[in-house]
């Protein structure tokens, strides 16, 4: 069985954060709204209990307006993604990202442009190096 980071985010924590950064801020009552358009005082009480687990995460940070509590995103999607495949790869892969990386080019059909794109950031990420190199 895998063990979750504690830093990672769950699916569910994944959903607020989703709708968060298509808004910026939100309060728990516009967060609640938009996952669950019919939504319950369960639904609320869900929420909110996932922006504080968020928040004990570092992920979000809350701010108090008036009555109410407004949340932003302290993470970006590109984050989040680098944190969830640096997990996988070091459940799986012991660390490495070669076979996980491998597994997706090899799993998924990549266009022209995939390709391209994969390629152009090799390139940059050898061009990091060679400056980083020559700046020793």
């Amino acid at each position: 069985m895998m063990v979750r980071n504690p830093y990672d985010a769950t699916e569910a924590e994944q959903a607020v954060l989703e709708s968060l950064w298509s808004k910026d801020t939100a309060t728990i009552r516009q967060l609640t709204d938009e996952l669950y358009p019919n939504g319950t005082a369960s639904n609320f009480s869900t929420v909110q209990k996932l922006l504080e687990r968020l928040e004990g995460k570092g992920f979000v940070e809350r701010e108090r307006r008036g009555s109410a509590n407004w949340f932003r995103p302290l993470v970006d999607r590109h984050e989040l993604i680098g944190r969830r495949l640096s997990a996988v790869a070091e459940s799986l892969c012991d660390g490495s990202l070669t076979p996980l990386l491998q597994h997706l080019v090899e799993a998924h059909d990549l266009t022209a442009q995939d390709r391209k794109s994969l390629h152009t950031l090799i390139e940059k990420f050898d061009e990091k190096k060679k400056t980083k190199s020559k700046e020793r």
